[in-house]
């Protein structure tokens, strides 16, 4: 393995989070077997901001969000989510912040309700919304009671979508979240997105639906080779 793989965070760089700062990279280096997926990326984004990250195949989009998601380890660099230190704090991390990804996370003999309230308890959040959240996603009535094993993929996503939504996290992170969503679930995704900002928490999102994604964002930021090349504040006028 290369020497990018076992290095420990760089001690030169402050180890102070900022303290407002929902997302704090600091040149990070994320590293996929040998490979530095993140090579050096730096990138600050404030409560409520609702970031779209575009860049083509094998830019670092996915591996980035699961650094913030602190399912991946930081090799160099520092990296704070939510003031959380990822490199230490990774399990303050995960409960502070939702990944909605290409894997659903969830348990094929669990019905539809039960992974959600699983989910929800086992970050130490309120299950009073569940109802009312999977009444919304068109999860209620008899598929609240059906084995996700017996689930379509858009029902597989509408309930891993129920779990984000329910938990109420500080940060979401989605990884093309509107594959396998038919055309009023992407609306309803995009409505959900922008309440959770409407409200505070701070949306990343990586999709490769430009159009649709540009309409929820307020700021693009460009990733290419493991870093970001750009960063558009005002291109895309934010939608309420």
């Amino acid at each position: 393995m290369s020497s990018l793989a076992t290095s420990r965070p760089d001690a030169s760089l402050s180890d102070r989070p900022s303290d407002d700062a929902s997302v704090d990279l600091r040149e990070i280096v994320a590293v996929l077997g040998a490979f530095p997926a993140l090579s050096g990326l730096t990138l600050r984004v404030d409560p409520g901001e609702l970031v779209l990250l575009r860049g083509p195949n094998g830019a670092g989009k996915t591996t980035l969000l699961r650094v913030c998601a602190g399912l991946l380890p930081v090799q160099r660099g520092h990296a704070f989510i939510l003031g959380a230190d990822v490199s230490r704090e990774r399990r303050r991390v995960r409960c502070s912040v939702a990944y909605f990804g290409h894997a659903g996370f969830l348990y094929d003999d669990l019905s539809v309700e039960e992974n959600v309230r699983f989910a929800v308890r086992a970050h130490g959040g309120s299950l009073s919304a569940v109802p009312t959240v999977l009444a919304r996603l068109g999860l209620d009535g008899r598929l609240r009671d059906l084995a996700v094993s017996a689930c379509s993929a858009g029902q597989r996503r509408r309930t891993s979508l129920a779990i984000v939504v329910a938990r109420k996290p500080r940060l979401w992170l989605l990884d093309e979240p509107h594959a396998n969503l038919d055309a009023e679930s992407r609306d309803l995704l995009d409505a959900l997105v922008l309440e959770a900002a409407l409200d505070g928490a701070t949306v990343l999102i990586a999709s490769h639906d430009d159009e649709r994604a540009s309409a929820l964002a307020h700021r693009r930021v460009t990733i290419t080779g493991g870093h970001v090349t750009a960063d558009d504040r005002r291109a895309v006028a934010h939608v309420a």
